[in-house]
C-alpha cells in the first residue's frame, strides 16, 4: 500500500502490484499454461509422453537391437536380471546379466531357460552392434546399451522368432504414437473446416452436412474400420500401408469434432462483435478467423488431445486383428498378437508388456486432457 499526497485534498490510497500480478494481465494461452502447471497429474503425463516421443524419436538408438534380427537360441527366452551382485556376492560396478541356457522343465518336458552363472555379460554404452542411419540421414553402428558379442542382454525378454522385444517395443512406438498425432491433425482440420462451415452459414448447407455426419457416425466403428482396412490391397507396401491407415483414422474420426465447432459457431456468430464485424463489411472468412475461432480455439485443442486415447486405441485394435500394420513392420498391437492364445499369456507373460505401453499412453493422455480442460474452463479459480 502506497499513500500519495494530493493538495488541498485527502491523501490518497493506491495499492501496488503483487509480484505475480502479471497473471491477471495475461493472454488466454498464458492464463492457460499457469493453470495446468497446478495441475500435478497433466505435468507428470506431459513428461511421460515426452520421454515416449523421445525415445520414438531416437528408437534405432535406444533398440540394442534391429526389427530383422533374431537367434532362434532364444526363442520365448524370459526377460533379464540385470544386477550388480554376482554369484559369489561380490559387488560388480558395471551392471551384468548372466547368459541364458535351454534345460527342459521336469515336470512338463518345456523348454525352459535358466542364467548361466558361469558365464557373465557387462552392460555397457554406446557399443557398436547393426548399422543403421541415425535419424535416417547419418550412418552409425552405435546403440545405447548392449553386451560384447557374442552375448546377447534380453530386457524384455524375446517373443515366438527370438527376437528381442524391448527393441520391437521401441521400434513400434514411432507407429503407435504418430499414427494418432497425424490422424487427429488431418480430423482437426477436416472437423474444424466443415463444422465451421456448418455452424456460420447454416440453412440447407448445415442441413446437407449435418445429415452426411449423422450417416458416417451410425456405422458401428470397429465394423467400419474393419471394411475400410479390407480394401486395402493385402502385399502393398509397409509406408502405404501406414498412409493408408491415417486416412481412415482421419475418415472416421473428424465428426464428432465438426459437431463441436458447429455448435461453438452457432452460439458465437450471433454476439455484438460478430455483427459489429459484419456491419463494418469484414469478410465472413476474416470474421471466422479473427473473432469467431480464438473464442474457443482452446476447447478444441482440449478436445483434438482426448481424441488421440481412441485413435491409439484404434491401431492397436486394428494391427491386434491383423487389419493394420503388418509384419515386417512393427507396432505395439503387432506385438500383442501372440498375447491372442491363452497359452503364450500363461507360459510367456512378458508378451503383455507391450499391453502396459499402450495404458500408460492411453492415460496420459487423458490426464494431460484433463488438465488441459480445467486450465481452459474461463470460470475455474
Amino acid at each position: 500500500m502506497k499513500t500519495i499526497p494530493i493538495a488541498g485534498k485527502q491523501k490518497l490510497n493506491v495499492i501496488k502490484p503483487q509480484k505475480n500480478s502479471d497473471v491477471y494481465y495475461s493472454s488466454q494461452w498464458r492464463l492457460m499454461y499457469h493453470r495446468l502447471k497446478k495441475h500435478k497429474l497433466a505435468r507428470i503425463s506431459l513428461v511421460i509422453l515426452s520421454l515416449f516421443y523421445i525415445a520414438a524419436i531416437f528408437a534405432q538408438f535406444i533398440a540394442p537391437y534391429g526389427l530383422e534380427s533374431y537367434d532362434s537360441k532364444y526363442v520365448n527366452a524370459p526377460p533379464a536380471k540385470v544386477s550388480f551382485i554376482d554369484a559369489e556376492g561380490k559387488f560388480q560396478f558395471r551392471p551384468f546379466v548372466y547368459d541364458l541356457k535351454s534345460a527342459r522343465d521336469p515336470v512338463t518336458l518345456r523348454k525352459v531357460f535358466v542364467p548361466d552363472e558361469k558365464v557373465r555379460h557387462s552392460i555397457r554404452f554406446l557399443v557398436k552392434g547393426e548399422s543403421y542411419k541415425f535419424l535416417g540421414l547419418i550412418p552409425t553402428n552405435r546403440h545405447l546399451f548392449g553386451v560384447d558379442q557374442p552375448g546377447r542382454v534380453f530386457i524384455f525378454g524375446t517373443d515366438g522368432m527370438g527376437r528381442d522385444l524391448l527393441s520391437r517395443i521401441v521400434m513400434g512406438s514411432q507407429i503407435s504414437l504418430s499414427i494418432p498425432l497425424i490422424g487427429v491433425t488431418i480430423s482437426f482440420v477436416l472437423g474444424l473446416f466443415i463444422g465451421g462451415v456448418s455452424g456460420y452459414f447454416g440453412g440447407w448447407i448445415d442441413s446437407v452436412i449435418q445429415r452426411f455426419i449423422e450417416i458416417i457416425r451410425s456405422f458401428p466403428t470397429l465394423p467400419l474400420w474393419m471394411a475400410l482396412s479390407a480394401a486395402i490391397p493385402p502385399r502393398v507396401p509397409v509406408v502405404t500401408m501406414y498412409i493408408y491407415i491415417v486416412i481412415i483414422f482421419a475418415f472416421i474420426g473428424w465428426t464428432e469434432l465438426a459437431r463441436v465447432a458447429r455448435g461453438k459457431f452457432i452460439s458465437l456468430k450471433n454476439e455484438e462483435y460478430v455483427l459489429a464485424a459484419k456491419i463494418a463489411g469484414v469478410s465472413d472468412a476474416k470474421i471466422i478467423i479473427k473473432h469467431l475461432l480464438p473464442g474457443f480455439i482452446s476447447y478444441l485443442v482440449v478436445a483434438t488431445t482426448l481424441a488421440i486415447p481412441g485413435m491409439i486405441l484404434g491401431e492397436t485394435a486394428m494391427s491386434f486383428l491383423g487389419l493394420g500394420i503388418r509384419s515386417p513392420a512393427t507396432s505395439w498391437g503387432v506385438l500383442l498378437q501372440e498375447a491372442q492364445q491363452i497359452e503364450n499369456v500363461a507360459l510367456y507373460p512378458w508378451k503383455l508388456i507391450p499391453l502396459g505401453f499402450v495404458i500408460v499412453t492411453v492415460l496420459t493422455f487423458n490426464f494431460l486432457g484433463d488438465g488441459l480442460r480445467d486450465a481452459a474452463d474461463p470460470y475455474k479459480k
